[in-house]
């Protein structure tokens, strides 16, 4: 499979690199690289290694690309578990309840004012480093009236929540899919704002989006800017239709002569054999 000398290049002093073509299948333009030494006063030349290149038109794989980047929205399937980087900027620290003081602790809510405990209990929270371990730990019941049985009443009871980043990302990309700019939003009636089919949702994300439950929508369970439109709205069947511009009138009044037969360059011309001045005369007397 080796095929004829097609070059070399020295690598240094002494050392030099000679190339033969490949001939083996699936291995277009790559070459047989041979690299040879001698050593200093030698007479002899050393065989160093021989190893299979490609060459500037070989023909190869494309760049090696690591999975968090080959991965895009849709790709993950039944059974398919997708681990979140501990950097991740979509997410940042939450408030699990595990630093929360001991209730015999000069901290606790048990001594003191409650109103220092709820202030310690809030530094803590603020300080607080990723909770380690899974959120199936999390199975202690907080005592009413704590910290802890606030936030998890408010769902934030987990070792990260959304970030300002992640929150903004999530926003660009549904206002990109199902936004005032898409066609369709464009020729709606109205906008997903006063549709009945809109469910509000929670947070700040609740100020600019919500969730279509019209089934003959096109984004049916999906989540919508406010902005946004279709001609599934809930009141589009009695909305004023759009006013309609009148026919075209016609106002061209005049009448244009056209004579049926042409004009005659004399001034008389002989009907049946008679002058045409005696049958106008005639014409004239009857």
């Amino acid at each position: 499979m080796v095929g004829e000398h097609s070059g070399l290049v020295s690598e240094g002093d002494r050392v030099v690199t000679h190339f033969f073509e490949c001939k083996e299948f699936g291995y277009r333009g790559w070459r047989w690289a041979v690299t040879v030494a001698r050593a200093s006063r030698a007479k002899l030349v050393t065989l160093d290694e021989v190893v299979l290149l490609p060459g500037p038109d070989a023909l190869q794989a494309p760049e090696w690309v690591p999975w968090s980047e080959r991965l895009r929205p849709g790709d993950m399937g039944p059974g398919d578990l997708l681990p979140t980087d501990a950097e991740d900027l979509r997410l940042e620290p939450g408030y699990s309840g595990e630093d929360e003081p001991l209730p015999n602790s000069v901290l606790g809510s048990g001594s003191g004012s409650d109103s220092v405990a709820l202030a310690a209990d809030l530094a803590d929270a603020e300080d607080a480093d990723i909770t380690a371990g899974s959120p199936a730990d999390f199975t202690v019941v907080p005592a009413r009236g704590s910290i802890a049985a606030v936030a998890e009443e408010l769902g934030m009871r987990r070792a990260r929540v959304l970030s300002r980043y992640g929150l903004h990302s999530a926003a660009d990309r549904w206002e990109d899919a199902y936004g005032p700019a898409t066609p369709m939003a464009q020729a709606a009636p109205a906008t997903c704002v006063s549709c009945g089919f809109l469910v509000a949702i929670g947070g700040s994300l609740g100020q600019a989006f919500g969730v279509c439950t019209n089934e003959f929508a096109p984004a049916d369970g999906r989540v919508v800017s406010l902005a946004y439109g279709c001609g599934g709205h809930s009141e589009a069947a009695i909305m004023p239709k759009p006013p309609v511009p009148p026919p075209h009138v016609i106002d061209e009044t005049i009448v244009d002569p056209f004579p049926l037969r042409p004009a005659a360059d004399s001034g008389s011309v002989s009907v049946g054999g008679a002058d045409a001045d005696a049958a106008v005369a005639e014409l004239g007397h009857s």
